[in-house]
């Protein structure tokens, strides 16, 4: 009976309009807060390294092949580049002075042996667990991360031997060691592969491996600093381009070409958001002034109710109630209407050789139902203290 009275003869117009308001922003904001995690996460479980994570190097120009300019970075110089507003993180790459060389020590796969470079990092730059990525001297181990490239390497080797070549998995069960050497000795290290990487050129190592290593077969090689390992702040991408064109730096292009992609991408998104929530602000606040208008238009109904024995809780509950059903249609119709976008967007994607996640986000959902619980108690409150003031 207080549902006919109140809303059986209102114009729904403004209602109506302030329904697809919100729609339309809760279709955006659930569609771009998903596509901006799902950005983020892009390319995260095929690198070993941190996320926004590079390699950057000083260009080798025609005086530096003739020894006019330097190659390394000074202490200076990363100092600067630590002090740089896109930098969240940056560390030198220390390299080996002594020999080393990998070898095959499997039956598994025949005999292979080449002299390689290795490098150390922080763990605070990959993603392997810290337990796996430490070594002292006592280990029977040592763990290492292989470039890609060399695996391919060894693919090509074992393929012109006509023997099966070798998964990412098998390779971490396969044994090999190194041979670690100056002018005066040599020694001997088994070692694991934990991982592989497509952005580091060298064999990464642990940086206790690396001490050990330059202390006990030191050479007469000194040692230089001349990549850095440097983490970007997100949104910052497009500045540190900018600066490493200025400073005559590269990177890796794959690195560039993705942290371009996410950088562009989040930003888009990130613009997308900020519409959206702007869009289902404003048509909450259409939906309140509907449910003050509505209130306001009955205030005769409502007293008549009030004396007839009817509670203001009563009266309140069931405004409330009526706009639960609003926001709930507007909630489940956005979400279907996300389900359908992200279909196409994603067959979009695959045909554009980006490959994403296809599951859905637990925040953009959740985004929906915190916006349907916002608008829930604001209404409550709204509907409450209209209906107080009739007393």
């Amino acid at each position: 009976m207080i549902k006919k009275i109140l809303f059986s003869y209102q114009n729904k117009s403004q209602l109506i309009i302030a329904m697809i308001g919100s729609f339309l922003g809760f279709t955006f904001l659930v569609t771009s807060i998903h596509y901006l995690i799902r950005v983020n996460e892009f390319g995260e479980g095929e690198e070993i390294l941190g996320n926004n994570t590079m390699i950057i190097q000083k260009k080798v120009t025609n005086y530096s092949s003739m020894n006019l300019s330097k190659n390394d970075f000074s202490e200076r110089e990363i100092e600067s580049i630590r002090n740089e507003s896109f930098t969240e993180g940056v560390q030198p790459i220390l390299s080996n002075s002594f020999g080393v060389s990998l070898q095959t020590d499997s039956e598994l796969v025949p005999y292979f042996r080449s002299d390689v470079f290795v490098q150390s990092v922080d763990n605070d730059f990959t993603k392997i667990d810290s337990e796996k990525w430490k070594w002292s001297e006592e280990d029977e181990f040592v763990p290492i991360i292989l470039p890609r490239d060399f695996l391919v390497m060894l693919n090509t080797f074992a393929s012109a031997k006509g023997i099966p070549q070798v998964s990412d998995d098998l390779a971490k069960t396969i044994g090999f060691k190194f041979t670690l050497y100056n002018d005066n000795k040599k020694e001997w290290k088994k070692v694991r592969i934990v991982g592989f990487t497509n952005e580091v050129s060298a064999i990464l190592v642990p940086s206790s491996f690396m001490q050990y290593g330059n202390l006990n077969f030191p050479t007469d090689i000194p040692a230089k600093t001349t990549q850095l390992m440097l983490t970007v702040k997100e949104g910052r991408f497009g500045e540190f381009e900018n600066y490493l064109e200025k400073r005559s730096l590269e990177s890796k292009e794959n690195s560039m070409i993705v942290g371009k992609l996410k950088s562009v991408a989040g930003t888009l998104f990130s613009i997308l958001i900020g519409i959206s929530v702007i869009t289902v602000f404003l048509a909450g606040l259409v939906l309140v002034q509907y449910a003050q208008l509505l209130i306001s238009r009955n205030e005769y109904e409502i007293r008549t109710l009030l004396r007839q024995g009817y509670s203001p809780k009563k009266i309140t509950q069931t405004i409330l109630l009526y706009f639960v059903k609003v926001f709930a249609v507007i909630s489940a119709a956005s979400l279907v209407a996300f389900g359908i976008t992200k279909f196409f967007i994603d067959k979009l994607l695959i045909t554009g050789g980006i490959h994403i996640a296809s599951g859905y986000t637990i925040v953009s959902i959740l985004a929906v139902i915190f916006a349907f619980g916002i608008y829930t108690i604001v209404n409550y409150f709204n509907a409450k203290r209209g209906v107080l003031r009739t007393l």
